[in-house]
């Protein structure tokens, strides 16, 4: 399971509509600024009605208000939008779901053969997470600004054992996303970030979302920062997350993609029921292809969440897209959670995580 997800099985009562829960909204949005990160947006949307507030600052030196329109390091969100681009592949025949690694990308992968596109999207291949070899992590941490290739990173990982045999069991690897992205670049003769773009940002006209390749974030951002001690990191190697969790944007943009997806807008009907057929690693936590289903007491919701360095990211929505509530925040611990099921992640100090929960239970359950 992902305990950064996991976080999210939330439950409670919603403010009432109007501006007195805008007014809840901003001081428990404040709550999180007080929890010691240096700022924090929020976007609530349902029906046709759209909620953005902000607090805290968006650069510390010099300081500079948060704004709600702020480019994010998103982090594993990324996984949503590639595996809606594997999908829409399937739907074109260029690719399927039991197609092997092998078949697509012959010889990268050892045991290519037994593992399949499925797989790979729903974390069920047992490929070792690349983040779970201490060797490259520090390399990461002491050069940021090292450009790493795709196949070196997946090199990385298949050096390890696998976890377990590909279809028995689940564990969180990014490693999965970067075989995928690769197959899709195999496929298709075009880069990801390309693919992307005309696949997903050109139709819904989303002019916010980006998988660049320079370290420095282009527009108008929020600069990410470690807390302990205060470090700016919003220059890096994007390399190292790539198509598992190297994607900009802002809220708005983020929150226009997941109502197209749920909506059916860049799927066909059987293809998204596919993306949300589920399993189910823990209890109150599903994933699904690229897809992640949270359990809470006004019911379940459907998204991503995203952890990189100096940002933390949560797209939450209901089945149908309609209801949504994103959060963005600029500051993560500097060091990497303990392994949960093999996986470490970006992370929120306890006590900012929890204002986190909070905040996104007052938004959601309504």
């Amino acid at each position: 399971m992902l305990a950064f997800a996991l976080a999210l099985a939330f439950g409670g009562a919603a403010p009432p509509r109007g501006t007195g829960g805008e007014a809840q909204l901003q001081r428990a949005l404040d709550g999180v600024v007080a929890a010691g990160v240096p700022g924090a947006v929020l976007l609530v949307h349902e029906g046709n009605r759209t909620m953005r507030l902000a607090s805290g600052y968006g650069n510390l030196r010099p300081r500079t208000p948060m704004r709600t329109g702020d480019r994010f390091r998103v982090g594993s969100i990324t996984k949503t939008f590639v595996a809606t681009i594997v999908l829409q592949l399937v739907g074109e025949h260029k690719l399927a779901l039991d197609d092997t690694v092998e078949r697509r990308l012959p010889g990268v992968v050892p045991n290519g053969n037994g593992i399949t596109l499925r797989q790979l999207l729903n974390h069920t291949s047992g490929l070792f997470d690349y983040g779970g070899d201490s060797t490259f992590v520090d390399d990461a941490y002491r050069h940021p600004l090292k450009d790493w290739t795709p196949r070196q990173i997946v090199a990385i990982a298949t050096a390890h054992k696998p976890r377990f045999a590909p279809g028995g069991g689940w564990s969180y690897s990014d490693t999965n996303y970067y075989v995928l992205g690769l197959i899709v670049e195999a496929a298709t003769g075009h880069s990801l970030a390309s693919e992307l773009r005309n696949r997903i940002l050109l139709p819904l006209h989303l002019t916010e979302p980006s998988l660049d390749s320079a370290p420095q974030i282009a527009g108008r951002y929020a600069h990410g920062y470690f807390l302990e001690p205060l470090q700016d990191v919003s220059v890096g190697s994007p390399s190292v997350f790539w198509a598992a969790g190297g994607l900009v944007s802002n809220a708005d943009d983020l929150a226009r993609f997941y109502r197209a997806l749920l909506s059916g807008r860049l799927l066909r009907a059987d293809l998204l029921r596919l993306m949300q057929t589920v399993v189910t690693p823990a209890p109150d936590f599903a994933y699904g292809l690229g897809l992640l289903r949270l359990r809470e007491q006004c019911g379940y919701v459907w998204g991503h969440t995203g952890g990189s360095p100096g940002y933390v990211a949560n797209a939450l929505n209901s089945k149908d897209g309609r209801r949504q509530v994103i959060v963005l925040v600029n500051g993560t611990a500097a060091s990497l959670s303990a392994p949960v099921n093999g996986f470490q992640f970006f992370h929120l100090p306890r006590r900012a995580g929890d204002a986190v929960e909070r905040l996104i239970r007052t938004a959601y359950c309504r």
